[in-house]
């Protein structure tokens, strides 16, 4: 199937189908007129794309790991055990992003709470605190005020 086929039936835009072939996840043999040809295996392929892409890998990741991996149909599943400490490795990455973004949502959380004691809610009290930080600047106008 060409170009147009294949996006439509995998539901990945064209631009997409080129950008996995440029990094080599996607390999569809091509007609002597230059066009791509896209079969049901390449179709596999970009199922399996999405799927790693959907965990958290990048596509050179993906690239590593694609050659490796079994399609049932339904899941991906490595062909052999020597590929565990990769996507052991991957998902300890994304255990520590996890945490990042934890640690920084408790931090908003603490600035909220603060703002919540403090009753905040009065933008006149903002403006005052701004004009506190900037002495001699009389030209600052209330938080959502336009200048």
């Amino acid at each position: 199937m060409r170009m147009g086929e294949f996006s439509r039936r995998t539901g990945v835009s064209q631009r997409l189908v080129r950008y996995y072939e440029e990094q080599g996840l996607l390999k569809p043999s091509r007609r002597p007129s230059g066009y791509r040809e896209f079969t049901e295996e390449d179709m596999a392929t970009v199922r399996g794309i999405r799927m790693l892409l959907g965990a958290g890998l990048n596509t050179a990741t993906i690239a590593e790991l694609m050659p490796c991996m079994v399609d049932d149909g339904q899941t991906l599943a490595p062909a052999c055990s020597g590929m565990l400490p990769d996507l052991n490795r991957e998902r300890e990455r994304i255990d520590e992003a996890v945490a990042g973004l934890l640690a920084a949502r408790d931090r908003l959380d603490t600035v909220i709470a603060a703002t919540a004691l403090t009753g905040g809610a009065d933008p006149e009290a903002c403006h005052a605190a701004v004009a506190a930080q900037r002495p001699g600047d009389a030209a600052v106008a209330p938080l959502g005020t336009p200048v």
